[in-house]
């Protein structure tokens, strides 16, 4: 549907600067971040799941700042004047992000403000220092003295000595001293180890049940007298330090697990990007600060509140099930205990699909522990991107290998902060005997395979999964993702040449069913909406459905631009990034795009096309992929898309999963294609709470479960487009 009004006269599309086009790319994420941050002031969330939601804007715009704000002064410093997608020099872009960054870090602390006094009232107190009696005042001092001052090192700075390294995302603070016995002065730093907790929390036993967090930074604030005897302070603040966090690649790299061993290192150390200093930091230090730390291109904000929002994630841990959600526990997929837990047997039977987190992970993990132990299993080929800190997945390759089976593991060396963590696994799995891959040079590996080859009756049988999220224990709990699980031969060969193109740079005469980035993926959408184009010129049913996180890609915007100019109705359900205007008279006024921001993480990727027919239908063609439509998903990593060509799984990504997201009013967003702002999703009554919630569809029925009868015996609710749900 269009979002703009009728009474608007079209515009001739080809006229338009290109800022009218599209949407500027970095404002996007911001307004993305902006989501999830008024997730935090939802009245209806349980008080420390609103707090979760303050912290994860926090990493986000930690993120953002080391890596694209970084980019964009880098890019500043050297004088490039590239422009983005919609017509913005480095320089110009940066100006717009500061005042929008601004913004989100006020509201920041405007919604800490907020929750302190309720989190107060159920016993928990952020910044406690007024909750302080006598012996809670004693235990600190002596927690200080025991755990803090031995580990914490004050270092004055003088011309007698260097000025102290600051790390990245480093907090400190600063002491204006003067001595008692001759009035000498004297600037003393004094950094917080990153191996300290960001909050120390008084025991229950001192404070009587309540719970009082006091920041390690203002414990030493608190007690600088007994770092600086002698010395009467005169004035302190709190700062904090980001830098550039990007690595790049140098193409003469000629070993990458040695270049990136030295390129983490070198991060820790990179241009310093951003300065945040408390409201009361004295100005004389802030200019020792500025100078020593050379912050000609870097941010600085004063910060009334407190420094680092992301590090109340400790907070959250507090252990109060009454203020966080309703626990969730994953459903293993039935279709795998009817073969009483023999997921081969399963699949043999018939392709499957599993839709995490509301259903289990532990089937894929299930998955590659039966093929480390099943003396018929030949072969075991994996792609790694993120693992985690502790994988069982990194453990059934490692058992497989000493089992004397072939395996064979892509272990991508440049998925960012997860770089250190990704060499210890490649180095564990290769002491294990498995062949460690690392990938192109050029190209990240992004793609979720993992191929199994077993001998059975009549020759050998592939199994693979395919999946559009990470093999990652921990964030599969949270993320919204498809594994899907096929015997099918053609998407075996199919997986088979995608590791061939990886592990040995074959690239593929010829694929049958899967289009793989940066071969012909991009080729794949773009001929598919041209199909859609033919169909709307032909007089028939045109439709496009897409799930994805993020839409950045010129041609395959304008593509879509084309297609709502045909009548083709284009429906995309995007997380995160958007610079594809929808709504535009002329333009886009058969595009619409919304957002869903809730308790889980949507992340999985869906493309839909009717094809000739009205959506949903059993005609239409569905894939899921790992890609994005962005440049470096198109263009610069290795991904897949796979075709979903078995009825039953067909009909539950489309008719369920997808289907569901489109009908969703109680966690969506819709973009204004005009302003570029987001605006929530009204309920058919208009009263929030009394919509569709599709996290809460999905918890509570067995929509998917790896079999199709609960949806051929009406187990499952009927989804059906509602008018005005799209």
């Amino acid at each position: 549907m269009s979002t703009a009004p009728d009474s608007i006269d079209p515009i001739d599309p080809d006229a338009l600067s290109a800022e009218e086009r599209y949407f500027n790319r970095e404002l996007s994420w911001l307004s993305f971040n902006e989501r999830v941050l008024a997730e935090a002031s939802r009245s209806g969330y349980p008080l420390l799941e609103r707090l979760r939601f303050l912290s994860i804007s926090g990493h986000n715009l930690d993120e953002f700042m080391m890596i694209r704000v970084a980019g964009l002064a880098g890019q500043v410093r050297s004088e490039i004047s590239e422009m983005s997608l919609d017509g913005r020099t480095p320089k110009q872009q940066l100006s717009a992000i500061t005042r929008k960054y601004r913004e989100l870090e006020e509201r920041q602390q405007t919604i800490l403000t907020q929750l302190r006094p309720l989190l107060a009232e159920q016993g928990i107190h952020i910044k406690g220092e007024e909750r302080l009696d006598t012996a809670a005042e004693e235990w600190l001092r002596q927690y200080f003295l025991d755990h803090i001052m031995p580990v914490i090192t004050p270092q004055a700075l003088d011309p007698a000595h260097p000025f102290p390294f600051v790390a990245n995302l480093g907090i400190g603070a600063l002491f204006n001293l003067t001595r008692e016995e001759d009035g000498s002065q004297l600037v003393e730093m004094v950094l917080i180890p990153g191996a300290l907790p960001r909050f120390v929390r008084i025991p229950e036993s001192v404070t009587g049940q309540e719970a009082i967090y006091i920041a390690t930074e203002r414990l030493v604030v608190r007690y600088a007298t007994l770092l600086f005897p002698g010395f009467q302070i005169t004035g302190d603040g709190v700062f904090r330090v980001l830098r550039d966090s990007d690595i790049e690649i140098e193409e003469e790299a000629e070993d990458l697990v040695r270049y990136f061993r030295s390129a983490i290192q070198r991060r820790r150390r990179g241009q310093v990007i951003m300065l945040e200093i408390d409201e009361s930091f004295d100005a004389q230090a802030e200019e020792l600060l500025r100078e020593k730390l050379g912050l000609q291109q870097a941010f600085i904000t004063k910060t009334i509140g407190m420094l680092g929002i992301a590090g109340l994630d400790e907070v959250v841990k507090e252990d109060r099930p009454d203020l966080k959600f309703t626990p969730y526990t994953p459903r293993y997929p039935e279709r795998v205990m009817e073969h009483d837990g023999d997921v081969f047997a399963a699949i043999h039977e018939k392709d499957m699909v599993i839709h995490h987190p509301y259903e289990s992970f532990e089937v894929v993990v299930d998955f590659l522990r039966q093929a480390a132990n099943d003396p018929n299993v030949i072969s075991i080929k994996q792609a790694l991107y993120r693992a985690g800190q502790q994988s069982p997945v990194i453990n059934a390759l490692c058992a497989a290998a000493e089992n004397g089976k072939s395996v064979t593991a892509v272990v991508e060396l440049k998925a960012r902060f997860d770089e250190e963590q990704n060499l210890k696994w490649a180095g564990e799995l290769e002491r294990s005997g498995v062949q460690v891959i690392y990938g192109f040079i050029d190209w990240k590996t992004h793609a979720k395979v993992s191929l199994v080859v077993r001998q059975e009756e009549g020759g050998y049988r592939t199994y693979c999964h395919f999946g559009t999220g990470n093999y990652h224990p921990v964030t599969t709990r949270s993320y919204t993702d498809l594994s899907y699980f096929t015997a099918d031969p053609a998407l075996a060969r199919d997986a088979s040449r995608l590791f061939n193109f990886i592990t040995g740079y074959v690239e593929p005469e010829k694929l049958e069913e899967v289009s793989i980035s940066p071969l012909n993926l991009r080729d794949k959408l773009l001929a598919d909406i041209d199909a859609e184009i033919a169909f709307a010129r032909a007089g028939k049913p045109a439709t496009i459905w897409w799930k994805l996180n993020q839409i950045t890609e010129k041609t395959v915007i304008d593509k879509l631009y084309e297609a709502s100019q045909a009548g083709v109705q284009v429906v995309i359900v995007c997380r995160g990034i958007c610079c594809l205007r929808p709504g535009v008279p002329g333009l886009s006024d058969n595009i619409t795009v919304k957002s869903i921001i809730g308790r889980f993480l949507e992340h999985s990727r869906i493309y839909a096309f009717g094809n000739g027919e009205t959506l949903p239908s059993g005609k239409a063609k569905v894939s899921i992929a790992s890609a994005d439509v962005m440049d470096r998903n198109l263009y610069r990593r290795v991904e897949a898309m796979v075709p979903i060509s078995n009825d039953t799984v067909h009909d539950q990504v489309l008719e369920q999963v997808l289907l569901a997201n489109l009908l969703d009013t109680e966690r969506s967003w819709l973009l204004d294609g005009e302003t570029g702002e987001y605006h929530r999703v009204k309920s058919d009554d208009g009263v929030e709470g009394d919509g569709f919630n599709c996290h809460e569809y999905f918890m509570t029925n067995p929509s998917l479960s790896g079999r199709g009868d609960a949806l051929k015996e009406d187990r499952v609710p009927n989804l059906s487009l509602r008018k005005g749900a799209a």
